[in-house]
C-alpha cells in the first residue's frame, strides 16, 4: 500500500476521489491541521498557569540564541 498526500485544487477532484472510495479503491483520511495548537490547547486546559505562545516563542529564541553563540 502506498501514501501519498494529494492538494485538491479543483472541486471536481474532490469528488472523483469520494467516488474512488465509495467503490473502495482507495481510503481517505482526514490529517489534523495544526497538531502544535491542539496539543498546545490540550496543555493550557489542563493547567492554570500555562505558557502563552508569545512566552514560548521568547524562550525558544532564548535558547536558539545561547546554542548559537558557541
Amino acid at each position: 500500500m502506498d501514501t501519498l498526500k494529494i492538494n485538491i485544487i479543483n472541486p471536481k477532484a474532490l469528488k472523483l476521489l469520494n467516488d474512488l472510495a465509495d467503490m473502495n479503491l482507495i481510503s481517505i483520511q482526514d490529517s489534523p491541521k495544526n497538531g502544535f495548537e491542539d496539543l498546545l490547547n490540550s496543555l493550557r486546559a489542563k493547567s492554570d498557569q500555562a505558557p502563552t505562545l508569545d512566552e514560548i516563542t521568547k524562550e525558544v529564541e532564548a535558547v536558539r540564541a545561547g546554542r548559537y553563540a558557541k
